[in-house]
């Protein structure tokens, strides 16, 4: 049997560790290398396989998890939409950081919105709040690159009611690699309404879902 190019370029990828470029165009995004990538993609598969035998939404879902996750938050914005009889243009997102990274604390779904979990800082790191009080952005520490972020609470608010003092548009992405990766802008709360949002812009502060 003839070796093509495809067959010899696969098997040179899997003798380094990375992805087949034949496996990346018909995949999510990624950096990982071939062994990280894999697990990943088990872990992706489980999440859906659960997700189809209960033929529900997991009360917490690991939105990093998804081929498309931006697709599960404009859900979230058409379920509010819909049920408050308002324009789909006239609602936007909001990000409530709990203080857990636990999933068995949230045993049931939000009463609006989702739970959900999966992100990664960059360029910051987060310091919990205690009891209700929402945590907030502290500098990152030495060698650690990319801190979880606790359980998030996505919900659909007007645009007249989103906050905007002492809170750090966050965008946030599938991998490191940012630009078409984008996935949409996370409200995150710094310290203070007197804090520089300056300071988190120059520091490329954003959110991974993927980190390698």
């Amino acid at each position: 049997m003839n070796i093509t190019d495809l067959m010899e370029g696969l098997s040179h990828s899997l003798q380094i560790n990375k992805v087949p470029d034949s496996w990346a165009a018909k995949a999510y995004f990624s950096k990982k290398s071939l062994a990280e990538w894999f697990t990943d993609l088990l872990l992706r598969v489980t999440q859906l396989q659960e997700w189809t035998e209960d033929a529900e939404t997991p009360p917490v879902l690991w939105i990093a998890g998804l081929f498309n996750p931006m697709s599960y938050l404009t859900a979230i914005m058409q379920v509010t939409a819909r049920a408050k009889n308002l324009p789909l243009d006239d609602i936007c997102l909001r990000t409530d950081i709990k203080n857990t990274f636990e999933t068995k604390d949230f045993p049931n779904f939000a009463e609006e919105g989702a739970y959900v979990n999966g992100f990664f800082l960059e360029g910051a790191g987060w310091e919990c709040g205690r009891g209700e009080e929402q945590g907030y952005l502290v500098d990152m520490v030495l060698k650690d690159l990319h801190p979880a972020l606790p359980v998030m609470h996505v919900l659909a608010i007007r645009r007249s009611e989103r906050k905007t003092v002492g809170i750090y548009e966050c965008p946030v992405y599938v991998t490191s690699g940012r630009g078409p990766t984008y996935v949409f802008t996370s409200d995150l709360q710094m310290e203070s309404e007197e804090s520089d949002v300056n300071k988190w812009i120059l520091a490329g502060c954003a959110l991974l879902m993927s980190p390698e």
